[in-house]
């Protein structure tokens, strides 16, 4: 009987620790509710921006500027986007960041099956990882993962919402370490 009650209180033991590489609580199942689970808690930060129809224009006119045409039209294209910065302060956040959020976002990616976007960066300044969501040959939705180099701990998420091609999309992710380096820190 006591092998029994020991076997029961180790599995239970293991379930929990499996639970909490998942980050606190249930783990969000979608992009949208990940945002919203860590909304507001201490270290995290939100940055929301939508883009109306002025605001894409000028993007659009930016990206003109500077000959591409790809990310000219990805950046007027761009419905809204989102993102939420970590930046750890203690061990247990610290944790949180290496165990818990990183393995609930790629869970939540894998399970809505979002698809790898391999893209190189332009420079070493923001590690991030890439996917994205199709309908049909249009890319509806973008998302990053990572951390800054120069806070490894730390964990982003950005998520870019509009229509692109995929070669829009591609050129877009090696627009968001901007964006990202500008917003979170």
């Amino acid at each position: 009987m006591k092998r029994y009650a020991f076997s029961l209180v180790a599995a239970v033991a293991l379930l929990l620790s499996g639970c909490r590489a998942s980050g606190p609580g249930t783990p969000a199942r979608t992009v949208a509710e990940f945002f919203r689970k860590y909304d507001g808690r201490p270290g995290f930060r939100t940055i929301e921006w939508s883009a109306g129809l002025t605001t894409r224009l000028l993007l659009g006119r930016l990206g003109k500027l500077g000959g591409d045409n790809d990310l000219a039209q990805a950046l007027s294209s761009i419905r809204s986007c989102k993102v939420l910065a970590f930046a750890p302060t203690t061990s247990s956040a610290r944790r949180l960041t290496n165990e818990g959020l990183t393995q609930e976002v790629d869970g939540l990616l894998q399970n809505e099956r979002y698809t790898p976007l391999a893209v190189s960066a332009p420079d070493n300044s923001t590690a991030l990882r890439y996917a994205i969501r199709q309908q049909g040959d249009r890319v509806q939705e973008m998302v990053a993962t990572g951390h800054l180099n120069n806070a490894p701990d730390s964990f982003v998420l950005v998520d870019v919402s509009g229509t692109f091609t995929r070669a829009q999309a591609e050129r877009l992710a090696e627009f968001l370490p901007n964006v990202v380096r500008e917003t979170a820190q």
